[in-house]
């Protein structure tokens, strides 16, 4: 059962979230020979206040 958390800053839309997922399951199940039915894929979506780089928040650049 592969698990597939994609994380990024900011937000997709649904039709985004609809593709990407559509893509990663394509490709695990091609690549891996993985069943697509047992693919998962989550998004979080992560603030700008929540995520730093280097020490410094994305919020604050």
């Amino acid at each position: 059962m592969p698990y597939v958390e994609v994380k990024l800053l900011g937000s997709l839309s649904r039709d985004q979230k609809r593709e990407l997922a559509k893509r990663i399951t394509q490709a695990l199940s091609e690549v891996a020979g993985k069943n697509p039915g047992s693919i998962y894929v989550v998004f979080q979506e992560v603030e700008r206040e929540d995520w730093a780089a280097g020490g410094i928040l994305f919020a604050d650049k």
